[in-house]
Order: structure tokens, then C-alpha cells, then sequence
């Protein structure tokens, strides 16, 4: 109807008394919308942004799969739009939540949408559960708190890109004196000194020592060199006090004790 009331000829077929649509100018149906106004697309996403706030506060982390997880930590980065597809294709590319928050800048960089910001948020997250982990076995006997200890080096070197050797030093009660990463190498080997690591040992007092390291792999068999420089590490360090508890290799899929293994 036009504003003033009256009627429209031009809308009328001739003598059909039905109203004429033109082709060219027919307007595609509205979108619907929801009662706030918005396209459900719209309102779809901010649903599901509420929805898996709400069950990860009422459910925790476990109630959230590892790419919803992700979501979340990029709601931050990302304060429109639908998370969800990069999740999946960064859980895709590095096979679970740990090893998207492990995951080398360089290589983070080659999925699209992931920028500088993303790279942060992510390495916040990777420092904060670190940090978390290593408080778990500050100022308690190591040997008691194993399964703590073992979450620490898993989550502070298991998806490492190159190998890290790690040492920790005991004091006579086997409370953590230090966390030092004594030599980075190759994607398969790590330069080791006998005599700087006891050396490093007597300088802080230690009167033990654990000795770790990463492969890369991700798988924790124990290389003949592994073995080798271990009984060398150990026979250097037992005449001067300093036992050698454990050497533990750490990977993407878990880790191998030697101690469990009997060869230290």
C-alpha cells in the first residue's frame, strides 16, 4: 500500500484484480531474525561462545574436547567471529591441545589465521602450565612426588622441536636445589660433558642428581649413546658423592625411566 492510502494501479494486473512482481525488481524474503534483531548466524555463534563457557564452568576442562578447549583460548585472540574451524585445523595439524601450545613459532605461523597475537596467547598458556606443573614439585622430596614430576618435564620439554638435556639437582633430603637445561642440540642429539655436569653438581652442593632429556620422535627408547654417557655420568659422579637417581626420556607419547628399565 502506498503512505498516502490509496491504491496502486501500477501493481495491478490488468482487470485480474492481483498484485504484479517483476523479476528484476523482486526483493529476496528478509532474513529472519531473532528477537534481539540479529541474523541467527549471528546469534548462533554468541550461543555457542555462552554454551561452552557454561559447561567448562560447570563441567571443568574435561568436559571440553581438545579443539573446544582451543575455542576458547581464542575467544581471546579473537573477540568476533567463529573460532571453531581454526581450532580444528591447528588440533589437525599438531595432534592435540598440547601440541598446538608446544608448537614452534615457525610452524604455528604456517596456518592461516594464526598470527602474533595467537602466538602469545599461546605461549601464555604453555608458561602458565609449566610454571604450575614445576610449583607442584618445588619444596617436596622429588622421589615421593613422581607422577608431578614426570607432568613438569612433559610439559616443559615433551614437544620441543630439537633435544634439550635437562638436570635436576637434589639436595641430601631430594627437595629441587635447581632446574638448569645444561645444552640444547639437533633434532636427535645433545651435546653432554661428564665433567661439567658433576662439575655443576658440587658447585651447588648436590648430593643427587636427575638427568633428562627430550626425542624429538617422540619415541622414548633409549639410544646406545643414551646409555653410554649415562653409566659414564654416573661412575664420574658416585666417587664424589653425588648419586644419580634416574635419567628420563620425555616425548610426545609419554616417557621411559632408566632406573625402571635397571640401567642406572
Amino acid at each position: 500500500m502506498p503512505e498516502n492510502g490509496g491504491s496502486d494501479d501500477s501493481n495491478q494486473n490488468s482487470g485480474s484484480g492481483l498484485p504484479r512482481q517483476s523479476a528484476l525488481f523482486e526483493s529476496p524474503a528478509a532474513a529472519p531474525r531473532t528477537s534481539a534483531g540479529k541474523p541467527p548466524s549471528e546469534d548462533h555463534r554468541s550461543g555457542h561462545r555462552q554454551r561452552l563457557r557454561e559447561r567448562f564452568a560447570t563441567g571443568g576442562p574435561d568436559a571440553l574436547p581438545d579443539y573446544e578447549l582451543l575455542e576458547m583460548v581464542l575467544f581471546r585472540v579473537f573477540p568476533r567471529g567463529d573460532t571453531k574451524p581454526l581450532a580444528k585445523r591447528l588440533i589437525t595439524e599438531f595432534g592435540s591441545f598440547a601440541g598446538v601450545v608446544s608448537a614452534p613459532d615457525g610452524r604455528l605461523k604456517e596456518i592461516d589465521g594464526i598470527g602474533d597475537r595467537a602466538i602469545d596467547e599461546l605461549r601464555l598458556i604453555r608458561a602458565a602450565a609449566t610454571r604450575l606443573a614445576r610449583g607442584e614439585i618445588m619444596q617436596k622430596p622429588v622421589l615421593s612426588s613422581w607422577q608431578a614430576l614426570i607432568d613438569y618435564l612433559r610439559a616443559a620439554q615433551a614437544f620441543e622441536d630439537r633435544e634439550q638435556f635437562r638436570i635436576l639437582f637434589l639436595d641430601k633430603k631430594n627437595r629441587l636445589i635447581a632446574d638448569e637445561v645444561q645444552g640444547r642440540g639437533t633434532i636427535d642429539h645433545t651435546p653432554v660433558y661428564v665433567r661439567e655436569v658433576v662439575k655443576r653438581a658440587l658447585e651447588l652442593s648436590s648430593t643427587a642428581i636427575i638427568l633428562v632429556h627430550n626425542h624429538p620422535s617422540g619415541d622414548t627408547t633409549p639410544s646406545r649413546a643414551d646409555i653410554e654417557m649415562t653409566k659414564l655420568i654416573a661412575d664420574a659422579a658416585r666417587p664424589l658423592g653425588v648419586t644419580l637417581h634416574d635419567h628420563i626420556i620425555v616425548g610426545r607419547g609419554g616417557h621411559t625411566s632408566f632406573k625402571q628399565l635397571r640401567l642406572v
